[in-house]
C-alpha cells in the first residue's frame, strides 16, 4: 500500500452547517460546493472527504429553511436534533444573512454556536473547527467567542462587529478582538507545530505556502496515521480548548475559507483541485497563533 493511501482516513470528516432563516444562499452554497466536491483521492471518486449536515428548522413538521433570496432548503435536522448530536461533528459552518433579526431574537444559531464551544472546551481530546461566512462572524461577536482572537466579516457590518465585540469586553472584561480588514479569511487557532514559519504550509500569507508534508486526514477523531499532531495538553492550554475558529468576509470570501479548510483538513492537493475543477482561483487569507504554543 502507497504512503498516500494509507494515510487517507476511513471516514468523511463531519461539517454542520447552521442554516437560519433568512440565510445568505450564497453563504452556503460556495462553502457546500467546495467541501462536497473535495477528495481524499482525486483519483477516486468514493473517497468522498467531507459529509454534509443541514441543521435548521424548528420540529420535523417545518424543517424547510427560507433563504433572503427566496430559495427553500430542506435541513437534515432540527436545531433541537443539532444539540443532541452536536459531538458528531468536526466542524460547524455558521451563515450570514438577517443577521440583525437573529441577533436582536436572541435566535438560533446563537445557542448552537455557544454549545460547540463549550463542548470543545469540555473535551480538547478531538479536534474541531467553527467557521463563520460573511455576517455570520456577528454571531460569534455575540457569543463571546472572539475575544483575544483576530477576525473578518463583510466589509458593510465592520462597524456593527466592533460595536459587539466591545459590548462583549466591556461585559466579560475580556481580551479585545482585532478586525482584519483587508484578508478574505482570517484563522486563530492554528493547531500544529512548525518548525520554520517562513516556510510552513500552514500560513496562507504567501502567494505559495508550499505543500504539506503529509496527506493525513487532520480533521476528526480518525487521525491514526498523522505524526504531527499536538499534543492534548498544549491544546488544552489554546484559547476555547483549541477550537479553531475561522471567520471569512463577504459572501464569496467563504469559498476561500472552504478551500481552506479542504486543505488543511484533507490535502493542499485537494484544494487545489476542488479549485481547478470549480475555476476558482483561491485568494488566501491570515492565519494568526500559526505556531502551536
Amino acid at each position: 500500500m502507497d504512503t498516500k493511501t494509507s494515510a487517507v482516513a476511513d471516514e468523511p470528516i463531519q461539517v454542520l452547517f447552521a442554516l437560519h432563516d433568512g440565510f445568505d444562499l450564497m453563504d452556503f452554497a460556495g462553502p457546500c460546493e467546495v467541501l462536497t466536491t473535495a477528495l481524499h483521492d482525486s483519483k477516486d471518486p468514493t473517497s468522498k472527504a467531507f459529509e454534509i449536515t443541514i441543521a435548521g428548522g424548528e420540529s420535523q413538521d417545518k424543517l424547510q429553511v427560507l433563504s433572503d433570496q427566496g430559495v427553500l432548503i430542506n435541513s437534515h435536522v432540527t436545531w433541537d436534533e443539532a444539540h443532541k448530536r452536536l459531538k458528531e461533528f468536526d466542524t460547524l459552518i455558521v451563515v450570514g444573512g438577517s443577521s440583525d433579526k437573529v441577533l436582536k431574537n436572541n435566535a438560533e444559531p446563537l445557542n448552537l454556536i455557544s454549545a460547540y464551544k463549550t463542548l470543545q472546551e469540555d473535551d480538547v481530546s478531538r479536534e474541531r473547527t467553527l467557521l463563520s461566512v460573511c455576517t455570520g462572524a456577528l454571531f460569534l461577536a455575540k457569543q463571546a467567542i472572539l475575544p483575544g482572537l483576530h477576525a473578518t466579516t463583510h466589509p458593510d457590518y465592520f462597524i456593527k462587529f466592533e460595536n459587539l465585540c466591545a459590548e462583549v469586553t466591556k461585559r466579560d472584561l475580556s481580551d479585545h478582538t482585532t478586525l482584519n480588514e483587508e484578508a478574505r479569511y482570517v484563522v486563530n487557532n492554528l493547531r500544529f507545530p512548525v518548525e520554520d514559519e517562513d516556510q510552513s504550509p500552514y500560513i496562507r500569507r504567501k502567494s505559495d505556502a508550499g505543500r504539506r508534508p503529509s496527506n493525513a486526514r487532520k480533521g476528526s477523531m480518525s487521525f491514526k496515521n498523522a505524526s504531527r499532531r499536538e499534543s492534548i495538553a498544549r491544546r488544552q492550554e489554546m484559547r476555547l480548548g483549541g477550537l479553531r475558529v475561522i471567520t471569512s468576509g463577504g459572501v464569496a470570501s467563504g469559498m476561500d475559507a472552504a478551500l481552506y479548510l479542504v486543505s488543511i483538513l484533507v490535502s493542499e492537493e485537494s484544494a487545489n483541485e476542488v479549485a481547478r475543477l470549480m475555476q476558482l482561483t483561491w485568494t488566501k487569507g491570515v492565519v494568526v497563533d500559526g505556531i502551536d504554543v
